[in-house]
């Protein structure tokens, strides 16, 4: 099942055999080493199976694809020297010790018995082989699949569900005197569907189950991007064990994973957006369709701070002397690539004066305290959803914490701190309710690769946002805000269509930052067109330097969101390097729904996308989704030519420019704000042009105040000349104060001292590449 690819040119494979049976939740329990940068632990997942299972039972084979074709190896476990009877185990670098339940925030109650520190002992090696089938085959064993990558795999178990004290209530029997793998599973099935009112007790039990001790270790084998696990006699996705418990360990050099310093210099670890996404943090199913819930104990040294992706603001519990527990969760169905967590040592940036806003907001009920009567009228598996919670349909700014290194403590008072209120209120008044009910922003070390990223109930910033003005700042919050409706509540069901994600947040960005300014429509419609020439710039670049193929929004054509029978499918270009340069799926993206807006009116255009949110929120969605509920929605007289199949023609599959946008620019005037900086473009090259001595009555150049986006394309602008002397560049640097302004700015003038070698502002460069990571 080993399938050796390129990571210079091919496509990210998703392993998982979502098609047989899918995981509905997940328990972590984990310990951070920073001395041998490892994450380990135990991971218990929970399935459920369906009737479309049986149909396939005999009828499907699906086998293991390798370069030789030969037969999977398989650890088959062996008879435990040590077994272990203690329900609350987890594994830690001496061995496997006893705590409690940290969820419930109780005390270490560690012992050193049971010890399976020897990898081969927990593992059960032995030279058995094992067909590697993944669906009902009659004679042959059910196989699981989990994506899995740089992680080494211990152990793993059936749970036994029906050791948890009171779980008899979700059975047909007062008193379960014979426990079969018929009954288990029928307790989890009972568990996972359980109405989404009863969230705390489901979350209890979970726990419980989570803690239940082994019936009986598992047969598994590894390879380069998958987890396979099979139980004897287990012959359907049916007759598999419902809850299994992996024991586990990361890996210093682990993809999913960075371990590095903070600005502070001391030690951290968070997960970066891997290409890979987490699979090499946890075993899990990748493919988006496996929507999951989950909930982690994590514990750490207890100088450190524990971030995740939760509904509720966790606050540390502390355990044996030095350590402590953090405890997250999560109740609303999401892909394991959204799973995110930090560790460090991080405080929490509060603002020198509480707002009113806050305090509001803080008063306000979580999702979890929703009322649920109305949860049906939702189209999305039921979960407590905030929609049909009347007090968070109308909170305007959610519960909100920043937290950072404390050297960036002015930093974020100065900036991020006043803007976090504004921008959720704004997000509120042009979307409406909050998907999520709380919020975590973090700065993150200087080598984080982009300038942000948003996961469930959490976004990490780049410490380059906190320089210059306001502006960077307030934009990028923007467009990560924007991404819990779209990307997170909404996500894509075939991850190459990308541009579901980012071309909306692209386009949102700008509408949510011109709300949070307050400014007025002609002065928010001035700078969207400025904006929008200078994405066109962009756009027009990466069209010019990137390869065709990489430049179509909907690779797959007529297959997107088609699976193997099995689940499993690839992502094309996943792996590509050249991939998280490019901005495509955002420009285009961007392009396409200011097309529409436009064609529709601002107005329209917003109303049905408030209705698209409250249709399709909590679901997974492919490009014919949107299109055909916007173009339902469109007047007769604005729908003109428009369809599904041109859109997907003109912009979706096509590389290169759109032929509509190309039109829209060639014969678009020029906006005002655009308009100024060419005026001062000329100003410059006249300056550039005069002799060292000038005649004493030739008059000064008068330079016009610019907004943050007019001098990154004045800047833009002067790059395209072939030469700018030192004096030149000097004035420039005076002019604007170059070396103050955000990292948008200094990226363009570092470009500038570097095409004209002007040496008096390489410590401006090093600064740049020292402090600002940049796509």
């Amino acid at each position: 099942m080993d399938i050796k690819l390129d990571p210079s040119r091919d496509d990210l494979p998703l392993m998982a055999n979502t098609s047989h049976i899918l995981v509905k939740h997940y328990v972590l329990d984990l310990d951070v080493d920073f001395e041998s940068q490892i994450i380990e632990g135990t991971i218990v997942l929970f399935f459920e199976s369906g009737n479309r299972f049986e149909k396939q039972r005999g009828s499907t084979e699906e086998t293991c694809r390798s370069e030789s074709n030969e037969a999977c190896r398989f650890r088959t476990p062996e008879p435990c020297h040590s077994p272990v009877t203690d329900t609350r185990t987890f594994s830690s670098k001496t061995g496997y010790n006893d705590f409690a339940n940290c969820g419930r925030g109780e005390k270490d109650t560690s012992s050193k018995d049971g010890n399976h520190g020897n990898p081969e002992q927990a593992s059960g090696i032995s030279s058995a082989k094992y067909r590697c089938d993944t669906g009902s085959h009659g004679s042959e064993d059910f196989l699981l699949v989990l994506d899995c990558c740089d992680l080494s795999v211990l152990k793993v178990e059936e749970v036994d569900v029906a050791a948890v004290p009171g779980i008899e209530k979700f059975t047909r029997s007062p008193r379960l005197t014979v426990v079969s793998e018929e009954l288990r599973n029928q307790i989890v099935h009972e568990l996972v569907t359980l109405p989404a009112a009863r969230w705390r007790e489901q979350l209890d039990y979970y726990a419980g189950c989570s803690q239940a001790p082994g019936c009986g270790e598992l047969l598994f084998d590894t390879d380069t991007w998958s987890l396979q696990i099979r139980k004897t006699g287990a012959q359907t996705a049916t007759d598999f064990p419902h809850a299994i418990r992996i024991w586990y360990s990361t890996k210093p050099q682990g993809r999913s994973v960075t371990w590095t310093s903070d600005q502070s210099g001391r030690p951290c670890v968070y997960t970066m957006g891997s290409p890979i996404n987490n699979r090499a943090l946890f075993p899990c199913q990748e493919p988006p369709v496996a929507m999951s819930t989950w909930q982690a104990t994590v514990r750490a040294a207890a100088s450190f701070v524990v971030l995740m992706s939760g509904e509720n603001s966790a606050k540390p519990t502390q355990l044996r002397e030095g350590y402590a527990s953090w405890h997250y969760y999560v109740t609303m169905p999401m892909p394991a690539s959204t799973f995110t967590v930090a560790v460090g040592s991080w405080t929490e940036m509060k603002p020198e004066t509480c707002l009113s806003e806050d305090l509001a907001a803080e008063r306000s009920l979580s999702p979890s305290e929703a009322d649920f009567r109305y949860v049906g009228i939702c189209g999305h598996t039921e979960y407590p959803c905030r929609f049909q919670n009347p007090s968070a349909t109308t909170q305007e700014i959610i519960p909100h914490r920043v937290f950072a290194p404390v050297c960036l403590r002015g930093a974020c008072q100065e900036t991020l701190l006043q803007l976090v209120p504004p921008c959720l209120s704004a997000a509120h008044s042009v979307l409406g309710t909050h998907p999520f009910s709380r919020l975590d922003i973090l700065i993150v070390p200087a080598n984080f690769p982009s300038l942000g990223m948003a996961s469930p109930h959490i976004i990490f910033l780049s410490q380059s946002i906190l320089t210059g003005a306001n502006h960077l700042c307030g934009t990028r919050l923007c467009h990560e805000i924007a991404h819990a409706w779209f990307g997170l509540a909404i996500g894509a069901r075939d991850w190459t269509e990308e541009w579901l994600s980012e071309g909306f947040a692209t386009h949102l960005e700008d509408v949510f930052w011109a709300e949070a300014q307050q400014l007025a429509p002609h002065e928010a419609q001035e700078r969207q067109e400025l904006k929008a020439c200078l994405r066109w710039c962009r756009l027009q670049d990466e069209v010019r330097n990137s390869p065709e193929e990489m430049q179509v929004l909907r690779p797959n054509k007529e297959k997107t969101g088609h699976v193997s029978d099995s689940g499993s499918s690839v992502i094309k270009h996943g792996l590509n390097p050249e991939k998280v340069f490019m901005q495509v799926h955002y420009l285009k993206g961007y392009f396409l729904l200011r097309f529409l807006a436009q064609r529709l009116g601002d107005d329209t255009y917003f109303a049905f996308l408030r209705k698209f949110v409250h249709t399709f929120h909590g679901q997974l969605i492919l490009s014919q989704d949107f299109l055909q509920m916007l173009l339902e929605n469109i007047p007769e007289e604005k729908r003109l030519e428009l369809s599904v199949e041109n859109i997907f023609r003109d912009w979706l599959e096509s590389s290169g420019i759109p032929q509509p946008l190309q039109r829209e620019r060639q014969a678009g005037a020029e906006c005002g704000l655009a308009r100024q900086v060419s005026v001062e473009v000329e100003k410059w090259i006249r300056v550039n042009r005069r002799p060292r001595k000038r005649k004493r009555r030739e008059a000064e150049e008068v330079f016009e105040k610019l907004l943050p986006d007019q001098l990154v394309l004045l800047l833009e602008h002067l790059l395209e000349q072939k030469t700018l002397n030192p004096r030149t560049l000097q004035s420039l640097e005076r002019t604007y104060h170059l070396p103050q302004q955000d990292a948008e700015v200094r990226h363009r003038w570092c470009e500038l001292i570097v095409k004209h070698k002007y040496t008096k502002a390489y410590k401006d460069v090093e600064r740049f590449l020292q402090e600002d990571q940049w796509r």
